[in-house]
């Protein structure tokens, strides 16, 4: 697996750290980010998502929060992504 740091939550601290980075081999995402709560997950599960389909998250998946800063560090369709550390 070829990892490539994309970007950390500015101005974050040595404990509290949202960090995104990307397999260039698949081109997955890899997020660690904040666990969604309790009531964040059950408003998800209100919704749904498509009919007849589950609501419940898998034990081998996870709901997790994406500060909205964070989005800057998605890569787009055409392969662009802002490579950034706290405070650049």
């Amino acid at each position: 697996m070829r990892l490539r740091f994309l970007g950390i939550i500015p101005n974050t601290g040595k404990d509290d750290s949202p960090t995104i980075w990307v397999d260039e081999d698949s081109g997955d995402l890899l997020i660690q980010s904040y666990k969604a709560t309790e009531e964040e997950l059950k408003a998800c599960q209100e919704i749904g998502s498509i009919p007849g389909h589950g609501t419940d998250v898998p034990d081998h998946e996870a709901l997790i929060r994406l500060p909205k800063v964070m989005i800057q560090y998605i890569p787009r369709p055409d392969g662009d992504a802002t490579d950034a550390t706290p405070g650049t």
